[in-house]
């Protein structure tokens, strides 16, 4: 993260239908250079005299450069507050992982209890009660995966967004600290997308209309998620003093980012125009109307494909986010977008409770 200029590659790679050629996409990122510093060699075959000679002068240039490389018990106390931290992290992941694992075995109990209800005939007018899941049609276990791993990736999302106010507020944090802070975030948020990506293969529709958000979230819905350059718009006025190249780079992602989501928008127009014209074939009152539905199945790979594609342009933007921004501002940056989607929440709540009191008259 720094706030070197970036540039915005466009690529074709997004392309599902004629639209879509037409946007800017990413092109390929290069992160930090982790390669390993080069390696001199120094001749060891030294002349022995000259050895003996210099013996006096070398030990004591050692021993000042020894003093001098000792780390500082600053630095060692945050090393060790590193490890913990990681080590903490582990043991919440593994234990995450437990709890997944445990969660499968319920549902699929729950499934097989809700199998043995239908046939037993407990159904509501002929058909099986399935208000209770919050989604309407046949129970999916794929769908009630994503739903139970979503609400634990909420939990930890409110608790990061805990941790990452108090590291902000504390003044013993540097830079180092908070890119941890930063990488974490981020890490949940990918996970987020993949945990998408395979729920829309199992139900596009699901992932598409949004039913595993809260109301007021849905109002805001995009392909299946937050539209990435409006939540630049809402995310800029909260970051610490910006400098003009960041500025700039910052304007120029939003604009890349509203030519994609033209893009995809206008992809998205021709798919539902084209579905319409699959499924209305033919004369409507055909009682065989089969070989519609089955070209209309076909067509809809796409729109999975659509959904991977915006969230592909929500994950590219966040990592471009924290490519220009310092530690410090990307730290600030996700702890608003974060704090953003808690009062989405919670404004659905209230308006849940209030219209539960106070019918609308």
């Amino acid at each position: 993260m720094n706030s070197a200029s970036t540039q915005f590659v466009p690529s074709r790679r997004m392309g599902i239908y004629e639209p879509v050629h037409q946007m800017s996409m990413w092109g390929d990122f290069r992160g930090f250079d982790t390669s390993p510093p080069m390696m001199v060699e120094v001749n060891a075959n030294l002349d022995n005299q000259s050895e003996n000679t210099s013996h006096g002068t070398l030990g004591a240039s050692n021993r000042t450069d020894q003093e001098a490389s000792k780390p500082d018990d600053k630095v060692l106390r945050r090393l060790a507050q590193n490890r913990e931290a990681a080590r903490k992290s582990r043991l919440r992941k593994k234990a995450y992982v437990q709890q997944l694992e445990n969660s499968k075995l319920r549902l699929l109990q729950l499934e097989q209890e809700l199998d043995r209800a239908r046939q037993q005939g407990l159904c509501v007018g002929g058909v099986a009660d399935t208000s209770q899941f919050g989604y309407s049609g046949n129970t999916n276990s794929g769908i009630a995966t994503f739903e139970m791993e979503y609400g634990q990736w909420v939990e930890e999302q409110n608790r990061q967004i805990s941790d990452l106010k108090n590291a902000l507020q504390s003044h013993d944090i540097g830079d180092e600290e908070l890119s941890i802070f930063v990488d974490g975030g981020m890490r949940h948020y990918f996970d987020l997308f993949a945990m998408k990506a395979t729920a829309a293969r199992t139900d596009v529709f699901y992932i598409m209309s949004g039913m595993w958000k809260t109301s007021a979230e849905r109002f805001f819905l995009w392909i299946g998620g937050f539209r990435p350059s409006e939540l630049l718009k809402i995310l800029l006025p909260h970051l610490e003093t910006l400098s003009e190249q960041q500025r700039l780079d910052l304007i120029n992602l939003s604009q890349s980012c509203q030519q994609a989501e033209d893009a995809l928008s206008q992809g998205m127009e021709k798919l539902h125009y084209i579905l319409a014209q699959a499924i209305g074939d033919g004369l409507l009152s055909e009682a065989n109307y089969l070989p519609q539905l089955g070209s209309a199945m076909d067509k809809l790979e796409a729109l999975v494909r659509f959904v991977v594609q915006a969230d592909h342009l929500r994950q590219e933007t966040l990592l471009q986010i924290c490519r220009i921004l310092l530690p410090r501002q990307a730290a600030r940056c996700l702890l608003a977008l974060g704090e953003y989607l808690q009062r989405l929440r919670a404004l659905s709540s209230c308006w849940s409770s209030r219209t539960r009191e106070q019918p609308l008259g």
